[in-house]
């Protein structure tokens, strides 16, 4: 048996979430053929930071115009594809929509939908995104602290 190839790949993306009365959303993509859903993602362009890649893949795969508030961590795992070992690290950003629309997204996925954190914890295809997802909402949860904080002294 040959010897596979080893390769590194790197990713963006983002959670981007949304405040319904005391409930916190956060937008899943997935495919209803495989019943699938995972986090927005994907691969850099050519010169683009993963900031950028971030917000262009998100854009793309939601519809919906976000702006990073803070990065959220990464995760990594293998896989093999073509006879090479690949090792992708996929850097995801705590994100709020400034406009778009999730009816705008792009045909890779046919499902895009928001989903309370706690059913996107349930629902999310692979552990590492529910991960993501769970440090967004401690992220989302210190913010909102935050701000309490400062309406409280005034």
């Amino acid at each position: 048996m040959a010897k596979l190839k080893t390769a590194r790949a790197e990713s963006a993306g983002g959670v981007v979430f949304r405040r319904v009365d005391n409930r916190v959303d956060v937008v899943l993509v997935g495919r209803s053929e495989q019943g699938t859903w995972f986090l927005p993602k994907g691969t850099p362009q050519r010169d683009e930071s993963r900031e950028q890649t971030a917000i262009r893949e998100t854009r793309e795969e939601t519809g919906l115009d976000v702006r990073i508030l803070e990065p959220i961590g990464s995760i990594s795992y293998w896989f093999v594809a073509n006879r090479t070992r690949i090792h992708k690290t996929v850097y995801y950003y705590l994100m709020e929509p400034t406009g778009g629309d999730l009816s705008r997204h792009d045909p890779e996925y046919d499902r895009v939908a928001w989903f309370p954190v706690g059913e996107a914890l349930r629902t999310l295809t692979y552990p590492n995104d529910a991960d993501i997802v769970q440090r967004a909402a401690s992220l989302i949860q210190r913010r909102a602290g935050v701000a309490d904080g400062r309406a409280a002294r005034r």
